[in-house]
């Protein structure tokens, strides 16, 4: 599941690459016309779904407790000054959405975002020995993985699991070991 349908392209990606199962939820109904008319999303199938509708109401829902495997959580509006649905409630609710495997993944960042703040409050819902990040990058994008039920992987796991996924998909897994490490900060109390 996604939430906030961007460009598409993580949609697009799942959809054909992985041929993974993919619902989209997406609030501005004018972001999925742009995305099918001029950055090919296609229309919705047996394995595609993008429905109109907002984030957090979706989340709160027991439509999708549980049965969410990943669930990518992208969610700006055009200012993208800081993720639109950012709040203790939220990343609750994420987490109640998750199988027990699964993982939800958030793109932080905005002048006006605080990715402290943000953390704190993915931990108050997952703990902090279950989140992961990527380093940020050049223009201020930090991706941060919260796992549903918390992960110990070793050096030579992770690299053994980085190169099947780069022989099976077109993505460069094994550089992304050299930018993704725990999170090791200790939660603060509010």
């Amino acid at each position: 599941m996604q939430m906030g349908l961007g460009a598409a392209s993580l949609t697009k990606f799942c959809h054909h690459h992985l041929d993974m199962r993919t619902t989209a939820i997406e609030l501005n109904p004018n972001v999925v016309t742009t995305c099918r008319r001029w950055f090919n999303l296609p229309k919705d199938n047996a394995k595609l779904q993008v429905l109109l509708g907002d984030a957090a109401e979706v989340a709160s829902q027991d439509t999708w407790r549980g049965k969410v495997d990943v669930l990518q959580v992208d969610l700006y509006d055009q200012e993208a000054a800081r993720p639109m649905v950012d709040s203790d409630v939220f990343y609750a609710n994420c987490r109640a959405l998750l199988t027990p495997n699964g993982c939800m993944v958030v793109n932080l960042f905005g002048h006006d975002s605080n990715f402290e703040e943000s953390v704190q409050k993915i931990a108050k819902s997952f703990g902090t020995n279950a989140l992961w990040a990527f380093k940020p990058t050049t223009s201020g994008n930090t991706v941060v993985l919260a796992f549903g039920t918390p992960r110990t992987v070793s050096t030579d796991a992770l690299l053994i699991q980085a190169q099947k996924i780069q022989t099976r998909w077109p993505l460069p897994a094994t550089k992304w070991l050299k930018i993704l490490a725990p999170i090791k900060k200790k939660p603060r109390s509010p």
